[in-house]
């Protein structure tokens, strides 16, 4: 890679940082298949407040979300009862993962406004090509930030005051299940 792409991948990164918002940092994955979400959160909440906890509400069709530990962070994993049951590996699920929480055990272990950090999970995306929107709400010590809002039709993401991370859905590639 040059450095002149180099330079322009950082700029490009700097400037979804100044975004303010939870956003993923893949934000297109192929239908069908495993996708590691990573929410980069940036900042905290008004008045510089450190955030203490975080909650990813999962999308519709996203199926088997299983999020990754962070140490000093304590995880809530809510499931909720499917409308229409699905079979995984030969099993009927009849429930799925509905919300993820990380919670900092300690205010020590809360992350402070001027600095970064990732929040993971792992799962397996819709069939079907297109957008989704995953809703994640961030409580610091003082205040929360819902990012929770979708576009309406002939919107765009960026008019939004407090946009939901948006994961473009691309047509699956030889339509299967894949890990």
């Amino acid at each position: 890679m040059s450095k002149k792409h180099l330079l322009f991948v950082a700029a490009a990164c700097a400037a979804g940082a100044a975004g303010a918002h939870v956003v993923l940092e893949y934000q297109v994955a192929p239908a069908a298949s495993s996708y590691k979400a990573t929410f980069k959160v940036g900042h905290g909440c008004a008045d510089a407040s450190p955030t203490r906890q975080i909650s990813v509400r999962i999308p519709a069709g996203v199926q088997g979300a299983r999020p990754m530990p962070k140490p000093g962070w304590q995880l809530d994993i809510r499931r909720e009862k499917l409308a229409a049951p699905y079979t995984s590996h030969g099993r009927t699920i009849a429930e799925d993962v509905a919300v993820i929480t990380w919670t900092a055990r300690t205010p020590a272990d809360a992350l402070p406004n001027d600095q970064y950090d990732e929040f993971v999970l792992a799962a397996t995306m819709p069939d079907k090509a297109g957008t989704i929107y995953w809703p994640v709400s961030q409580v610091c010590d003082q205040g929360r930030a819902d990012w929770t809002e979708v576009p309406k039709p002939g919107q765009k993401l960026s008019d939004l005051k407090s946009p939901a991370a948006a994961l473009e859905i691309l047509p699956a590639e030889g339509g299967g299940h894949s890990h």
